[in-house]
């Protein structure tokens, strides 16, 4: 699987599911059920190198700003959201993390901003296609902290001056 074939099946399954990530989650798992199991595990690389680039303060920041606060868990989760949401986004938002103000239509914090379901997708379809755990990717762990500098994400003065079309649009 290429990286088009990776994002083809994003999209798809994210208009599918109409913008909701645990649907989008049980679609994905579907879709990976009709691959070969080494196909999945493309796949799975595919996930977890982006979702590994996007461990990123400035990244941290725009979640925090969009959700309101955002813990470790949570960013874990808001990574895998954002890969959700398409190539467009995805690389949107790490080329300009303020950008998903102009990037996301609408944003539900209730619903928005947590694909948890999503990085277990590939796990999933791999498990019921074979009967066993996925083995190592291969990829390689992000480091122990997020790259770039670090950000106070308790300041809300230097989070809005950071994000200001964010903080605009989210918070004002």
């Amino acid at each position: 699987m290429d990286e088009t074939e990776f994002w083809e099946l994003i999209d798809a399954t994210r208009e599918a599911a109409g913008g909701d990530p645990e649907e989008q989650a049980d679609l994905l798992v579907d879709r990976l059920l009709q691959l070969e199991p080494e196909l999945v595990l493309d796949f799975a690389r595919h996930f977890e190198a982006r979702y590994n680039r996007a461990y990123r303060w400035d990244l941290w920041g725009a979640a925090w700003v969009l959700l309101d606060g955002c813990s470790d868990d949570a960013f874990d989760f808001f990574r895998c959201w954002l890969i959700g949401q398409g190539r467009e986004v995805f690389e949107g938002a790490l080329h300009d993390p303020d950008s998903l103000a102009g990037l996301l239509d609408d944003f539900d914090e209730e619903v928005d901003g947590d694909g948890e379901e999503l990085g277990y997708a590939a796990d999933e379809a791999y498990e019921q296609l074979t009967g066993t755990v996925a083995p190592d990717l291969g990829v390689a762990p992000p480091p122990a902290d997020p790259a770039g500098d670090p950000l106070d994400l308790e300041d809300e003065r230097a989070l809005a001056a950071r994000y200001p079309r964010l903080w605009e649009r989210f918070k004002a």
